[in-house]
């Protein structure tokens, strides 16, 4: 899916403008794709980095200062500069114009908010987009309005995009991407020639699967890497040629598939298509169907993008200017089928902009250290590690105090009144005795109140 949606973004505009910002795209698109496979080389993954593009060129035309310049960085384009906004509307037209080939731009935004103009009309210019009010203070209900609108611009592949938690009562806006795709073949495969072969994972391990068979004449190419790595590229056409699939894969079976990440760049694709000659080959690809859920809140982070999250420096005040935003979380999902007739394959991509004023929980719930410090002198009068352990100890302790305390308060309270009893049975008959129980019983008073006071201590 990476490989499809980087060549509809490539071959669709003609002005050599257009063609830098794909170019730009691309790049950007592929360092995400790059980064998400170095973190799980193991993970069979698939990207739109169209839809990834598209969603953060929206937080783009919003974000203001030190935030703008780190998008405008990262991306290295500015769709805030003049002429940009509608080169990437033609982008998008000219995109969505192909058969089989759905594209669609969305805002969700909370209605309390009150838009800039400036972003509404940037959003229009761009994207075709108008901002469409919800209800984020029902979570539940906003997230089936969202899933809604991906299922009907996904040919309903993707009907249950936002898992229940995502959105809260702190959502000020959803921005949107949604790309779907049905392509099929030029010369599709024979089914009768599909056989149970063996896959070789990374692992070392093999798996069976169900290979396709084509002999036919290919657009090829064999290439190597800056560190001497062989590999081929081939491409497969779709109907109308305007749209193909390209195949990489090292020419060693044992060389990891990270050894051609630095290839994975829009200047190589284009040394690909100039080098690659026409050659009967006999191609076996696996029939396969994808479905993955990818989280890039990390991934962008790790390439510089991580002020856009932070709620002490993302500044998104040309969305609004009425409490301060940043992005919660960029979440992409893409479900995709490839069979003997052909591709289909859809993509969903979501940025979720809170409130920066949510209040951020710090939990205590393990193991931790606290320091008891004099601020004037910086003296430290206690210093712990606190563990589940200590828990418990602590807690056998102020339950054994408290045990210690009721017996001692049972004990005495029982002898003063005894006492006192005695005191007045003897009054009349012994005033020397009496005078003795009576100071006893002052004693067991202060007793009383002695041990009422220090068994309690240990409760504080």
């Amino acid at each position: 899916m990476q490989s499809l949606n980087v060549l509809l973004i490539f071959t669709l505009c003609g002005s050599s403008l257009c063609n830098i910002m794909q170019e730009k795209q691309t790049d950007f698109g592929l360092q995400v794709f790059s980064e998400v496979v170095q973190s799980a080389p193991d993970r069979n993954l698939v990207l739109s980095p169209y839809g990834i593009s598209s969603v953060l060129g929206m937080a783009q035309l919003g974000a203001y200062g030190s935030t703008l310049q780190m998008l405008t960085s990262k991306m290295g384009y500015s769709l805030q500069v003049r002429g940009m906004p509608k080169l990437q509307r033609l982008l998008q037209r000219d995109l969505a114009s192909e058969d089989g080939v759905e594209v669609a731009s969305g805002v969700m935004v909370d209605r309390k908010i009150i838009l800039e103009k400036v972003f509404r009309r940037s959003l229009s210019k761009a994207f075709q987009s108008v901002p469409h009010q919800i209800d984020f203070s029902q979570p539940e209900m906003a997230r089936q309005v969202i899933n809604s609108w991906t299922s009907d611009h996904t040919g309903g592949m993707i009907s249950d995009f936002l898992p229940s938690g995502v959105l809260s009562e702190l959502t000020r806006l959803v921005l949107l991407n949604a790309l779907h795709f049905h392509g099929v073949w030029k010369t599709p495969f024979d089914p009768k020639l599909t056989r149970e072969q063996l896959f070789h994972r990374v692992n070392g391990s093999a798996v069976s699967v169900p290979m396709m068979t084509m002999t036919s004449k290919f657009n090829c190419g064999e290439f190597v890497t800056e560190d001497g790595v062989d590999y081929d590229v081939i491409e497969v056409p779709y109907e109308g040629e305007s749209l193909s699939m390209l195949l990489v894969i090292p020419f060693e079976r044992d060389v990891p598939l990270l050894a051609l990440n630095k290839e994975l760049r829009s200047s190589r694709i284009h040394q690909w298509r100039k080098q690659m000659r026409k050659i009967n080959k006999q191609l076996a690809i696996p029939r396969f169907s994808m479905d993955t859920e990818t989280d890039l809140k990390s991934t962008l982070s790790k390439m510089g993008l991580g002020d856009i999250f932070s709620q002490s420096k993302a500044d998104f005040s040309h969305i609004t200017t009425e409490e301060p935003l940043c992005v919660s979380k960029v979440l992409q999902r893409v479900k995709l089928e490839v069979n003997e007739e052909g591709t289909k394959g859809s993509s969903a991509t979501a940025a979720v902009i809170y409130s920066r004023m949510a209040v951020e929980e710090i939990k205590l719930d393990r193991p931790f250290y606290f320091l008891i410090q004099h601020k004037p002198t910086g003296q430290l009068h206690f210093s712990h590690a606190f563990t589940l352990l200590h828990l418990i100890l602590l807690t056998l302790y102020l339950d054994m105090c408290r045990c210690s305390f009721f017996f001692f308060f049972f004990f005495f309270f029982f002898f003063f009144f005894f006492f006192f009893f005695i005191a007045e049975f003897y009054h009349a008959r012994n005033f020397f005795l009496t005078k003795t129980l009576k100071k006893f019983h002052s004693v067991v008073t202060f007793l009383v109140f002695f041990f009422f006071f220090f068994g309690c201590l240990p409760q504080y």
